[in-house]
């Protein structure tokens, strides 16, 4: 180990690498939106134990759930961590979209339809142009993750039709982008975290809310009058993995590529987690829900078809902010119709 230690040393004197340990960081604070046991909060716990592990305690890496390091406001995240308040994230893609408009592409309605066509899009040019739009702005990103499909719940009646959505009060979170859809849908959409959305919910300041269906089930949110759930799927958030520059380019190349792989190891941990029970042939996490006395509904092509025609001008509005190669790279690769 020490030979290692000594050759990698003299590489990176010869190639102008950062290579003491000693001006490593005593603690590197990593922010998640959520702790366990949400996806999002084993994920980051995994990630820095690991890397502690890996690098003989060197990186140590401390985690921060619930956005804590920004108060609660998730959106901020992105801000902090380029500005090096935060030295890690595991940032999702809805509570960057402010700060990194790119983002929006992954969010625009009903573009990407399954589990294959977003892992299509972000290994393609999609997921390389949005990566050098990070490194542009001062972070390293260093791997995808998984926050799943976005879905509809709510305390009032079972929702299959946009109609159904008139004047009700639901929560959004991230870009405006969700309050426009949720408002061409008639419903009166409000941006609030996930911490304010549970007592919006248990006291019904709030009818419903926008969210996945892990958060959903471990959320407990049948708990918070939740009784109707439908399997909306109109948008796939993406996770990424990230480091703020300054502190990624102070270690070396040989922590880099740990702290590297980790997260690409983790990324494909975290797809599992979050689609466990939610594929037709493992469907185990929606009877789980049903159990709980909730009513989930899966539309039909038809009912989908009618969010899809009602959404289009939010899709028009909001692709039209985006770089069209952007857009057209993602449409591609997600084999996206606009039928």
């Amino acid at each position: 180990m020490l030979r290692i230690a000594v050759a990698a040393a003299a590489i990176g004197l010869l190639w102008g690498w950062p290579v003491w340990a000693g001006d490593y960081k005593s603690e590197y604070k990593l922010s998640v939106v959520l702790g366990k046991p949400v996806s999002f909060g084993v994920i980051a716990e995994d990630w820095a134990n690991a890397v502690r592990e890996r690098t003989a305690g060197r990186i140590n890496i401390q985690v921060y759930p619930n956005a804590m390091l920004v108060g609660g406001d998730q959106t901020r995240e992105f801000s902090a961590l380029r500005e090096g308040v935060i030295d890690m994230a595991l940032g999702a893609g809805i509570s960057w979209s402010p700060q990194v408009k790119e983002f929006n592409v992954f969010s625009l309605p009903f573009l990407i339809s399954s589990n294959e066509a977003a892992d299509a899009v972000v290994s393609g040019p999609a997921g390389d142009y949005v990566f050098d739009r990070l490194r542009r702005l001062g972070v390293e990103p260093l791997a995808w993750g998984d926050s799943g499909f976005r879905i509809i719940a709510n305390s009032r009646h079972p929702i299959r039709a946009p109609e159904d959505l008139k004047g009700l009060k639901i929560r959004a979170v991230g870009s405006p982008l969700f309050t426009d859809l949720y408002a061409a849908l008639g419903a009166n959409p409000t941006q609030m975290s996930t911490a304010d959305m549970q007592p919006a919910l248990a006291t019904g300041a709030v009818d419903g809310a926008d969210q996945s269906v892990e958060g959903f089930n471990l959320l407990k949110l049948v708990t918070l009058r939740q009784k109707y759930l439908t399997l909306l799927n109109y948008c796939w958030e993406p996770v990424v993995f990230a480091v703020n520059k300054e502190v990624w380019d102070s270690w070396t190349p040989a922590d880099q590529e740990v702290v590297r792989a980790t997260a690409v190891e983790l990324g494909s941990r975290m797809r599992e987690l979050k689609r466990k029970g939610l594929t037709q042939q493992d469907d185990s996490l929606l009877k789980e829900i049903e159990a709980s006395g909730v009513d989930v509904a899966i539309l039909t092509s038809e009912e989908r078809q009618r969010f899809r025609d009602a959404t289009r001008p939010i899709f028009d509005k909001w692709a039209a902010k985006l770089d069209p190669r952007l857009v057209e790279m993602v449409e591609t690769s997600a084999g996206y119709t606009g039928n």
